[in-house]
């Protein structure tokens, strides 16, 4: 009963812990003068993530590759089925220009080169399915150039990636960044630890647990990012925050993950695998029906009802 409680509190302490690095982290660079929009493509960017990131370090120390996987495939997907789903049926999302035809596609190319990476049996017919530490230096030079692409275009369109961020008096930036660190360490080991024992439990596959479970709980910084700024009607943010966290998990997560351990791909992951790129083309085709670069209140209850299917079947399935 304990695991269950701490698997649990596990999410509320991971979540906020890395609020409160980002704030903390956040206030010391602006002591530093750096801009609002470093700041917001590196600090508040990598805080977003750092959820996800901290689960997969964790579950890929343990040699819990399954979890890794579904953990990084459900969130893609139920960022934007679900989130951009919720959001859109708040208030009709309208993409920038820049991320209709270069991030959004960008996302869509992680997936593609994910899905090329994983399959060595079905493609070279290799013994062996997976991502090796060769494939994750390639995913992080990815990222790499998505950075400096990042950087870029911010500094061509004066783009402000982040709200005014508030100086915080060095003993407390130094707090936030301590209690967020510890926050980020006891959250993810206890999500881990929590997740292995409910599938051991209930006898179903962790990756199941991932693809479902953790991958919602690790995506509720993205869903209350998305909720607000569609709240606020500020949906180029909502849109640019779901493709971008997508992006950031394919080529960093991943790519990290599997420096530190191998990850085995086993050939039931294909379909979830196909599920992350469809989400992503699904996501592109969307900008061009009905009105341009928007995503309507009834294509937002589609993809919602897409992501019930799928988490059904899923069940099914497990």
């Amino acid at each position: 009963m304990t695991v269950y409680i701490l698997f649990i509190l596990g999410f509320i302490i991971l979540i906020k812990g890395a609020d409160l690095l980002v704030d903390g982290a956040s206030s010391v660079a602006k002591r530093f003068n750096i801009s609002n929009i470093v700041i917001g493509l590196t600090i508040v960017a990598f805080g977003t993530s750092a959820p996800e990131f901290i689960v997969n370090i964790f579950a890929s120390v343990r040699g819990d590759t399954d979890l890794a996987i579904g953990n990084i495939l459900g969130s893609n997907i139920a960022n934007i089925l679900l989130i951009l789903g919720i959001a859109s049926i708040i208030y009709p999302m309208t993409s920038l220009e820049n991320t209709v035809w270069k991030e959004i596609p960008l996302s869509l190319l992680a997936a593609l080169l994910l899905a090329v990476m994983a399959n060595d049996m079905r493609l070279d017919g290799a013994e062996y399915s997976g991502l090796t530490r060769t494939d994750g230096l390639a995913l992080i030079a990815f990222f790499i150039i998505f950075l400096y692409y990042s950087f870029g275009i911010s500094k061509v369109t004066g783009e402000q990636v982040t709200d005014e961020i508030s100086v915080l008096s060095p003993l407390k930036s130094s707090l936030y960044i301590l209690g967020g660190l510890a926050g980020l360490v006891f959250g993810g080991k206890w999500i881990v630890d929590g997740a292995v024992k409910i599938a051991e439990g209930f006898q179903i596959s962790q990756s199941l647990i991932g693809l479902t479970v953790v991958a919602i709980g690790t995506s509720l910084p993205e869903l209350a990012t998305s909720a607000v700024a569609a709240y606020k009607k500020q949906s180029d943010i909502a849109i640019g925050n779901v493709v971008g966290s997508n992006i950031f998990n394919i080529f960093w997560i991943l790519g990290f993950s599997s420096l530190i351990t191998p990850i085995p791909f086993k050939t039931s992951s294909d379909i979830d695998v196909l599920m992350t790129i469809l989400s992503s083309l699904i996501l592109f085709l969307i900008m061009f029906i009905g009105k341009r670069h928007t995503i309507e209140r009834w294509q937002g209850a589609m993809m919602i009802l897409l992501y019930v299917s799928y988490v059904t079947y899923l069940i099914i399935k497990g």
